[in-house]
């Protein structure tokens, strides 16, 4: 077995080969592999929580201990059904479950390749500064695609600019729902506690957290603040404490609309209670223009957005 304990290549999982590791995380385990019956290269996520699991010699993932048995085994069966409920979402800024199964004591989701640049890597190679429009090309369509998740109750949990894919012409992906929730579960069975600094909200931190939309916005806002700045934004749980946060308002009104700024700064409010509670209250305000024009008889803001990404006619 590897030191990391990833599977090794040429591993066989029902139809698939493990071809190499993509990822490693503290929650799961992506490969690239190919599917045995056409030869595509798809991408596996293995369901692997560090804290909670570990690898046997014949390749079984199962509880560190007594003490994880129950979290383990309980969030297994939360992420094998919220697979399921992926696998029947089909928009084109969501990456594509094509299948799931059960393996080695784990559950695996099996997605589509797309070829395309990490929004991570985009930022860095730009050094920060990204245009507006840039911005508003890749934004509304994530919402668009993240709208229809919260709609069927689920959350993603994990948005940042290394989980957003763009594909050529700028067409996002949202990518890695491993930490994804339902809004209608408790806590306590949340398989782990995915944090990733500067763009998880403080709710994340806290075991009694008040999750929702707000929670997936918060991280929506700093992502776009990465955007314009090239870096994650403080830590929430420092900003609690002592918010030397300026606004982006503030900072950057010279370079930005209004409206942008001020929807990024409400999607970061350290309450959750704050912040706009839905994909279409947070679409609404970098769209307030749109919105003054629907409200004067002109079309609604999120069917003008839609008439405005050729992919999403």
């Amino acid at each position: 077995m590897q030191a990391n304990h990833s599977l090794p290549s040429g591993t066989q999982l029902e139809n698939y080969e493990i071809q190499q590791v993509l990822n490693i995380g503290g929650f799961s385990i992506v490969y690239l592999a190919k599917d045995l019956r056409d030869g595509n290269t798809v991408v596996i996520k293995e369901y692997m929580p560090s804290k909670l699991a570990k690898r046997t010699d014949d390749m079984q993932v199962v509880n560190i201990n007594d003490e994880t048995f129950s979290s383990y085994t309980e969030g297994r069966k939360l992420i094998n059904h919220e697979a399921s409920a992926l696998l029947k979402l089909k928009h084109p800024n969501i990456v594509n479950v094509t299948n799931h199964f059960t393996a080695n004591n784990t559950v695996y989701i099996v997605m589509d390749y797309r070829k395309g640049e990490n929004l991570q890597d985009y930022i860095r190679k730009h050094n920060a500064g990204l245009s507006e429009i840039f911005i508003r090309t890749i934004f509304p369509p994530l919402l668009l695609g993240l709208r229809v998740v919260h709609k069927v109750g689920l959350l993603h949990l994990d948005i940042k600019p290394g989980n957003i894919h763009l594909l050529q012409g700028g067409h996002p992906l949202l990518l890695d729902f491993g930490a994804i929730h339902s809004t209608t579960t408790s806590r306590q069975y949340q398989p782990a506690s995915v944090v990733t600094l500067g763009f998880s909200p403080v709710e994340q931190y806290d075991n009694n957290g008040y999750f929702g939309p707000w929670t997936d916005l918060y991280a929506i806002g700093a992502t776009m603040r990465a955007c314009i700045e090239g870096k994650a934004p403080p830590l929430a749980t420092h900003r609690r404490e002592k918010d030397t946060m300026k606004p982006a308002a503030a900072l950057y009104k010279r370079k930005y609309s209004r409206s942008l700024l001020e929807a990024i700064d409400w999607a970061m409010e350290i309450d959750p209670t704050l912040r706009p509670q839905s994909i279409d209250a947070f679409l609404q305000a970098i769209s307030q223009d749109e919105a003054k024009q629907a409200a004067n008889g002109g079309t609604n803001v999120i069917d003008r957005i839609v008439n405005h990404i050729p992919w999403l006619k």
